[in-house]
């Protein structure tokens, strides 16, 4: 059961992306959306799929 801490971390997570996608709305509307949409994926990707940290592993 993930803590407090960590269920915090990842409602701020997804805030931030939202609010960059209505950052990205606000700019350029559709195709800035579509372009912000395809960055976050690559990060959230990037996240999922990293090897854990080394300190972890000792």
């Amino acid at each position: 059961m993930p803590s407090e801490k960590e269920l915090n971390v990842n409602l701020l997570d997804k805030l931030d992306i939202l609010e960059r996608l209505e950052m990205a709305d606000n700019e350029g509307g559709y195709e800035k959306m579509k372009q912000q949409l395809a960055f976050e994926k690559k990060c959230l990707e990037r996240k999922l799929y990293q090897k854990p940290p080394i300190t972890e592993l000792q």
